[in-house]
């Protein structure tokens, strides 16, 4: 018999909680737990109903979405968290991963998206919604399209080269593209993605977008 997913949803319209509950629910193994319709409690409810996964809105009365995750950064994470926002924005990306979320959500992909980001962070990957990889590569694109101002910083993983590998990859490049990019071979660049893979401890692209937020390589303008 397989082990139900806990899941606690986290949002200030009841409504949407409704709707996210009832589709929740067509999944066998799926179950919703428990709903938080503020802030305050949300660290507490989820350790009474032993939740797998919190589905958590940024703009929450009482106490923000922002507020939770620094509360479950600074007391240990009972769970996995996923974001869920009605907006897009790098900042916003990149400061609730750094705080410790392992998806990120847009509202208006929610009910399409949902049940796929719970079974992807349940298995122990990041998720993030189609809408949010568009707006990180178009990022990329818009910024730096041929690496003409990377600069990369010092990292502890990954070297210089492996950086830029790392940033042509999220970018969407094929093996030969990135080869005639950097004027490697196509072997190089295989050899070095695996490294990157195997260092990173990632197995796809997701991971190597979420290193890439970690560290900067992504600008928010």
């Amino acid at each position: 018999m397989t082990e139900k997913i806990r899941i606690h949803l986290a949002d200030d319209h009841q409504v949407l909680l409704d709707g996210l509950s009832r589709l929740i629910h067509t999944v066998k193994h799926y179950e919703v737990v428990g709903t938080s319709l503020d802030g305050n409690n949300i660290y507490e409810e989820v350790l009474d109903n032993q939740s797998s996964i919190l589905v958590l809105d940024i703009s929450m009365p009482q106490k923000d979405g922002i507020a939770v995750l620094k509360e479950f950064q600074q007391k240990g994470f009972p769970c996995r968290v996923i974001v869920l926002s009605s907006y897009d924005d790098l900042k916003i990306i990149k400061e609730v991963m750094n705080l410790g979320a392992s998806g990120y959500l847009t509202k208006k992909c929610a009910g399409e998206n949902i049940l796929e980001a719970i079974e992807t962070v349940n298995e122990g990957e990041e998720y993030f919604c189609k809408d949010v990889r568009s707006k990180i590569f178009d990022t990329f694109s818009k910024n730096n399209p041929k690496l003409n101002a990377f600069e990369p910083q010092k990292h502890e993983l990954l070297t210089t080269r492996e950086l830029e590998i790392v940033t042509l990859i999220s970018l969407e490049y094929s093996g030969k593209e990135i080869s005639e990019q950097l004027f490697i071979s196509t072997n190089t660049v295989e050899t070095h993605r695996k490294n990157i893979m195997k260092k990173l401890k990632t197995k796809n692209t997701i991971g190597l977008v979420k290193y890439a937020i970690k560290n900067n390589l992504i600008k928010d303008n």
